[in-house]
């Protein structure tokens, strides 16, 4: 049984030393870079310590383009009932800026580099656990998913999880003119004169059988990441034999109703808790 860390105060009194347990604690608006967006939010569980505070990071959606990490209030709840114990850090990253044309691809995937090594670098003062569960949704889903798959060895990453994320840049492009025109921008450029750009910002091209379990959900009436992205995500990690669960919500669209995602996030937390 874990025993919560201890420190100790002087008692008003006594000369003799009181012990009380770590306190829950919330950081907000924690820098981990140089760039204004690069910044995270911090929530630290009460009885932390390193050897029994695994870490749920979680990484905002919006196209690559908006979104804010103050996204994770909608579910921060739901997330310590489902994953007790665990610290929470939810990240800012860099968006591509449509009136300048700065934060174009890989800007993001380097933000979330910067963002694991700054959370290894912080696990004394913060006590937690060095491993973490990266998480994301939409665009923040993509991100999570090709960290974990493309930078195995920075982050002791224990596994993923992914709501509608895109997850092959080059297939995605065909889906509608809108996410062409998007894509262009991000990548300076189309599939055909930039396809390296396009294959290298991809997850599925980066599974191999040692990559970590994959847990991920995407509703059937997506219009705006086809549930086809999940599918070849699902082909890819079977062919590959990496453990992974993934379920189609029947009717959904890009974003759950209400009431799925306490299914959902518990059932990503049973499926975690038997891979770990």
């Amino acid at each position: 049984m874990a025993i919560p860390l201890l420190f100790f105060s002087c008692s008003t009194n006594s000369d003799d030393p009181v012990l009380e347990p770590i306190v829950a604690m919330d950081i907000y608006d924690e820098s981990y870079g140089s760039n204004e967006d690069n910044s995270m939010d911090i929530f630290l569980p009460e009885g932390r310590t390193k050897e029994s505070t695994p870490v749920f990071v979680y990484i905002h959606g919006g196209s690559w383009t908006s979104g804010d990490k103050s996204e994770i209030l909608a579910f921060r709840t739901l997330l310590e009932y489902s994953f007790p114990g665990y610290a929470i850090v939810s990240l800012n990253y860099s968006l591509y800026d449509l009136g300048t044309g700065s934060g174009q691809f890989p800007a993001q995937e380097n933000d979330i580099i910067d963002a694991i090594n700054y959370i290894a670098s912080k696990t004394d003062d913060w006590n937690v656990s060095d491993e973490l569960i990266l998480a994301g949704a939409s665009a923040g889903g993509h991100l999570a998913l090709l960290h974990s798959y493309k930078h195995p060895e920075i982050g002791n990453i224990q596994a993923v999880m992914a709501l509608f994320p895109p997850t092959d840049l080059i297939s995605l492009y065909d889906f509608n003119t809108l996410t062409q025109q998007g894509l262009q921008l991000l990548l300076d450029g189309t599939p055909e004169n930039k396809e390296t750009a396009y294959l290298e910002s991809s997850p599925i091209n980066y599974i191999s059988s040692t990559s970590v379990p994959t847990v991920f959900f995407h509703g059937s009436e997506d219009v705006v990441v086809p549930i086809s992205q999940s599918e070849l995500l699902e082909s890819k990690l079977k062919e590959a034999g990496v453990s992974y669960y993934y379920e189609a919500i029947p009717g959904q669209g890009h974003g759950f109703g209400l009431s799925t995602y306490p299914i959902i996030i518990q059932k990503a937390a049973d499926f975690i808790n038997s891979e770990l």
